[in-house]
This record gives C-alpha cells, structure tokens and sequence, in this order.
C-alpha cells in the first residue's frame, strides 16, 4: 500500500548497545537502511546510542558535531533518503559536554541539534541515585525540524517528564514529538507509558521513544519498551526488552479528526494561564 502524504511509516531503532563505539554505530546504521528497506521515512535511534550510559562515559565517548559518528549518521540518511533523528550522543563543545540528538535530511544535511535541556538527576533511596549534572551541562533551546509530513519536535528521556516542553512543541504545530531515552527498571514500569501517553493526550499529537535494548549487566539497565502512541493515548505499537526495529503507520487525518471531535486548543483559557516560550 503506497501511503499517502498525510500517513507515513515512522520506525524506532531499539539498539543494544555495547562498549565498542564503532560497533554501535555501524550496526545502527545496518538497522537503519533495514527500517528504510521496510518503507519508513522517519527513523529514530535511542538515546546514547553510540556509548553505554553513565556519567564515567561520557568524557570518554564524547566527540563533536559534526563527528565520525554523526558523519555516519549524515551519510546513511542521504543513502535511505529518510529523515533520521540520531537518537542522542555525548556531545564535545568547547570544554562542556552535552547529551544531544543530531537530525539529517534525505540529503544528509543536519536538520536540527538538539541539547537535552532537562539532567536526570534523581535519587529514590534503594532503588537508583544517577546525576547526569557530575559531567553533562544542560542545552538551552528548542529544537523542531519540518518533514513533507508535519513538524517534528525533540526532547530527550527525562525531558518527558516536563509537560510545558511539549506543550511548546504542540503551540509551534509540531504533530509528533520524538523522545530518545533510556528509563530503567525503577521509572521505566513505573512512569514510562504513562508520561508518553499523558503528553500525546495533552496535545494531541503523536508521542515515539526510542530506548536501547536492555543489558541486564550493564552498569545502567534500560527499560527497552521503544513506544509509539497516538493522540487518543492508545499505544500503536511497542517493543519487548531486546534488541528491536518498531514500526507504526502514522495518521494525520485521524489526528485533525481528533483535534476536531475535541478542540482543546481552542478552548484553552489563555485569559487565565499560559505556558509560554521564554527564548526561541
């Protein structure tokens, strides 16, 4: 079935991930020419996709941007001839690090960069303490990128959690936020579903994560679980625990017809409160 411009085929790459950097991104980008093989048009890589997740490796696996490993990314896009958000890597940038997704067109030009703005730094006594602050310094802009589809917003993992993100997103008439993240075996059970869906009937738009596979003897364990949802809440599809391409048909037309049915937007009391955007 050719689907039209108001449906396209997204696909989430969840990646085990291993120590071995240039391992990680030539078998992502082996998953990636699969996904495009499969129709999809937007693909996206899980967070920390190049690296294992933890403080102690970020200095090590950092690089810049542009980089071998997003020069990769840039070359296999233009190859598909899709849009793919490079899930996130350890970014290098005059002496700071960041945690940061890089997006290429089919041409495989860089689209948009974005610096997670939100550290997961947290600690729930017994269950898991993680403070992405001892090495990574926060972004501080919005990033969205246009397809011949819609607009397409970024956050990264913990981002989620912050509702005034998204709901910026959806004021700029983005229709899909994509979140690369790695949430683990305490939050993931716990909260992962419930923010992607909560932020899709928010704003009625559609909500896709993209975690890596789970590695039960990596020092951080990922929850896995790679999400897509629509605007209704109902989750189209979703992943296991291992290693995985996730597949869903997005509709447009089912989410004008949302919208429509239940004009939230409209009726917003913006004479009462607002969520506004401080800086672009």
């Amino acid at each position: 079935m050719a689907l039209s411009e108001s449906t396209f085929r997204l696909a989430l790459i969840q990646l085990q991930i291993s120590s071995i950097k240039s391992d990680n991104v030539t078998r992502a980008c082996s998953f990636i020419r699969e996904a495009a093989t499969q129709g999809a048009k937007i693909v996206s890589l899980p967070e920390c996709f190049n690296s294992p997740y933890g403080t102690k490796y970020f200095p090590e696996y950092a690089e810049k941007i542009p980089g071998e490993s997003t020069q990769k990314l840039s070359e296999v896009a233009k190859e598909c001839s899709i849009y793919l958000i490079g899930g996130s890597i350890p970014e290098e940038d005059a002496g700071k690090l960041y945690n940061t997704c890089a997006v290429f067109g089919p041409d495989g030009t860089l689209l948009a960069k974005y610096r997670k703005i939100h550290l997961f730094d947290i600690d729930v006594p017994g269950k898991i303490t993680f403070q992405e602050s001892e090495t990574l310094s926060p972004g501080d802009s919005f990033s969205t990128f246009d397809t011949p589809y819609c607009r397409v917003g970024l956050g990264i993992c913990y981002d989620m959690r912050f509702a005034e993100l998204a709901q910026i997103y959806a004021q700029r008439g983005c229709q899909l936020l994509v979140y690369p993240g790695a949430f683990n075996l305490t939050t993931g059970p716990a909260h992962w579903e419930l923010l992607q869906r909560s932020r899709a009937v928010d704003n009625q738009v559609y909500v896709a994560t993209a975690s890596p596979a789970r590695d039960d003897k990596a020092s951080y364990v990922a929850w896995g679980h790679s999400t897509v949802v629509n605007p209704w809440g109902e989750v189209l599809a979703k992943a296991g625990t291992e290693e995985a391409i996730v597949y869903s048909d997005i509709d447009l037309k089912k989410l004008a017809e949302i919208r429509q049915q239940m004009p939230v937007f409209r009726q917003k009391r913006s004479d009462l409160y607002a969520v506004e955007m401080k800086k672009p």
